[in-house]
């Protein structure tokens, strides 16, 4: 009997009947075989004691038009023929039906049922093994697969019998494909004890259809996420944030999973989720330290005050990150318009720094936020943002007098600090040059702190003027397009 290969998993009992070598005769009276027993422990692939014989051969597919070569020693170099190399491949197995009962495919096979059958073929050869044939897929490893599950029929425990991913991968459909339940239940233990390479991954995908839902559903709960990946993102974001603040590394490391594995929607919605969180916080410290409440002890207070200070400062280094990262994945059109609508943030900014406290408790706080408005300014005026000119008139507006502000209360001016005031202004008065003719006159009136004792030292000033002038000089074009 050929038993053919199939690519789903069978729970019904198999339509086919077993073959013998010889021709049968037909007998009128109904026969019972019964399992044979033996005294001694019987041994895969014993052709004294064995009752059935299995022969393995390669089945080609009739839509299998350029199977692969598998080279064997029966193949020779004069065969060019690869059907003729797969026809040369086959095994013939010595096995016992009593263990041939625990795959529920073969203890169909050999069920009651088809014992009137295989005794009336077999009548005329009495004692020799029942002979059938089963077909394998033509694969490099189908014929040593086979071979193994139909060894493990013989052990009783299998629970040590799997020893890595692929060999759980190679027998797991073979014992599906028989019913052998014990080995599937090793097989997909396995799988879901270890880990598995991208490759593997893929196989085990390919076989979750072919099991029980609860055979499978360990499987598939690796596969399947809980949470949409923007959830997981999020996550991460909160947590390199407010779990790590002060390792670099591990903002580092975030900020690569958000280039790699993220999209611009699903970045945009985290970081400016984050991002509201975090100005919220500092806005409020801000607040709280420029309107105190001194109905309390001093020292109290005082320490309030301290709290307050840090806070902001620790929050400000937060939103500079999440800045440099919406900006780097083009989602910083929310943060520029929120940043342009700070007046009251400004003022308490500009009335704290006025304050000489916070010098000896937090004093990188006024580059901390000159480096997220020069951050965001930049943009603007590279043109990787595109704001509006309202936006861009008012967040030059708000932000020109803390600027301002901090270069006359900063003191001493470090080296850092003053390329840093150096490259705000430039990039505030290129936005104004953006800007129209009215509000850059507003604008630029303001600008005239950045003037220098020696007029040549401050170009950037010179020419920003020069270029109003220059504008202002020139003929309206209004009459013109009348």
């Amino acid at each position: 009997m050929t038993i053919g290969s199939s690519k789903k998993r069978q729970r019904v009992l198999p339509t086919s009947t077993p073959s013998s070598s010889s021709s049968s005769t037909t007998s009128s009276s109904t026969t019972t075989i019964t399992t044979a027993t033996t005294t001694t422990k019987p041994f895969f692939n014993d052709r004294n004691s064995g009752d059935v014989a299995i022969r393995l051969f390669f089945e080609l597919s009739p839509f299998d038009s350029s199977p692969t070569t598998i080279p064997t020693s029966t193949s020779t170099s004069t065969n060019t023929n690869e059907n003729s190399i797969y026809e040369g491949i086959q095994t013939q197995i010595y096995l016992h039906s009593h263990v041939l009962h625990r795959s529920k495919y073969f203890s169909a096979l050999l069920s009651d049922r088809w014992q009137t059958q295989t005794l009336t073929q077999s009548q005329s050869q009495t004692q020799k093994p029942l002979k059938l044939n089963l077909g394998i897929p033509p694969t490099p490893t189908s014929l040593q697969s086979y071979r193994t599950v139909l060894q493990l029929l013989y052990t009783p425990d299998l629970s040590n019998s799997i020893d890595s991913v692929s060999t759980a991968l190679d027998l797991l459909p073979i014992a599906l494909k028989l019913l052998f339940e014990d080995l599937v239940k090793s097989c997909v233990t396995y799988l879901e004890s270890v880990p598995w390479t991208e490759a593997e991954e893929q196989r085990v995908l390919s076989i979750v259809p072919l099991l029980k839902q609860d055979e499978s559903q360990e499987l598939l709960s690796r596969l399947s996420p809980p949470t949409e990946p923007e959830e997981m993102l999020h996550s991460l974001v909160s947590s390199a944030i407010n779990k790590y603040p002060n390792m670099a590394f591990v903002k580092a490391f975030v900020a690569k999973l958000l280039r790699d594995y993220s999209t611009r929607d699903s970045a945009k919605r985290v970081l400016e989720a984050e991002f509201e969180k975090c100005i919220r916080v500092v806005k409020e410290s801000l607040e709280d330290y420029s309107s105190p409440d001194f109905r309390g002890d001093h020292n109290e207070t005082e320490a309030i005050q301290r709290l307050n200070l840090h806070k902001a400062m620790t929050n400000g280094k937060h939103l500079l990150w999440l800045i440099e990262r919406m900006i780097e994945l083009r989602v910083a059109d929310f943060a520029v318009k929120a940043w342009s609508e700070q007046a009251s943030f400004t003022a308490d900014l500009q009335r704290a720094f006025q304050d000489g406290a916070w010098r000896n408790i937090v004093p990188g706080l006024p580059a901390v936020v000159l480096r997220c408005t020069s951050k965001l300014a930049n943009a603007v005026a590279a043109g990787t943002i595109l704001a509006t000119k309202q936006i861009r008139k008012k967040l030059v507006k708000e932000w020109l007098p803390v600027l301002v502000v901090c270069k006359d209360n900063v003191s001493p001016m470090s080296p850092s600090n003053k390329s840093l005031y150096l490259e705000l202004e430039e990039t505030f008065l290129r936005i104004i040059s953006t800007l129209p003719m009215s509000d850059s006159q507003e604008l630029l009136q303001q600008c005239l702190s950045f003037s220098t004792r020696n007029v040549d030292d401050c170009p950037h000033l010179l020419t920003a003027f020069d270029t109003w002038f220059r504008r202002a000089a020139r003929p309206s074009q209004t009459d013109d397009l009348c």
